[in-house]
């Protein structure tokens, strides 16, 4: 999208989390500690908005969808040739576009305890599978499941972090979430600061009984 916006000698607004009017948009700076308003005076607008940010098109009066306009000429000729098709399947939603995320810290201890405690926790809530960095960097969990300031940014419905402190870098990935819960041996950990729903406890006593209990 930036070179788009090169191209169209406009500036590019990118990470969009409201649309006030037309040439009003508003969006978080500094890792999501603050909250800019943006004006622009482009005639053409380069935009790029944060996944989930904004509710499903809605149905017209008449019971139709919505009208996606579509800026491409279809009468043009296109420079891009198909090749092929390959498609992944995926066991889990997918983590910048999930409704419900579970993920899990450097208190998970290791890849083996995190495959055994996220994973089915995951799959009973039908959730993506996230981590922090400190997971990751530790080997537990693949870079591609980061959340956070230097991973992905994503504000599902539902954020449930497990043996995760809370740190501000992660935090910037995921605050915007609707409800955020969290389980925690630690009762001042950071993450209990912005959590909606909190438990203080051992994650792996917690987390096993809880799986159980949503499998039923």
């Amino acid at each position: 999208m930036p070179r788009v916006a090169a191209l169209l000698d406009v500036a590019q607004i990118s990470d969009i989390t409201a649309i006030e009017n037309e040439n009003t948009f508003v969006r978080p700076i500094y890792a999501g500690n603050a909250i800019a308003t943006i004006e622009s005076s482009d005639e053409i607008k380069v935009i790029t908005t944060r996944a989930t940010a904004f509710p499903p098109a809605e149905y017209e009066a008449d019971g139709s969808k919505v009208l996606i306009e579509n800026g491409v000429d279809p009468n043009s000729e296109s420079p891009i040739k198909w090749v092929s098709e390959n498609l992944t399947k995926l066991d889990r939603p997918s983590l910048a576009t999930a409704s419900k995320v579970v993920s899990g810290g450097r208190g998970l201890k290791s890849k083996e305890e995190f495959d055994r405690v996220i994973l089915p926790l995951a799959d009973a809530f039908g959730a993506a599978v996230g981590a922090s960095r400190a997971a990751v960097d530790s080997g537990y969990a693949d870079n591609s499941l980061q959340v956070g300031q230097t991973g992905q940014v994503v504000a599902p419905q539902l954020y449930f972090c497990v043996g995760i402190s809370g740190a501000i870098q992660h935090l910037a990935g995921m605050k915007d979430s609707k409800v955020i819960a969290a389980i925690n041996k630690d009762a001042d950990a950071p993450i209990f600061q912005v959590a909606d729903v909190g438990l203080v406890g051992d994650l792996f006593d917690t987390v096993p009984e809880l799986t159980e209990k949503l499998k039923k």
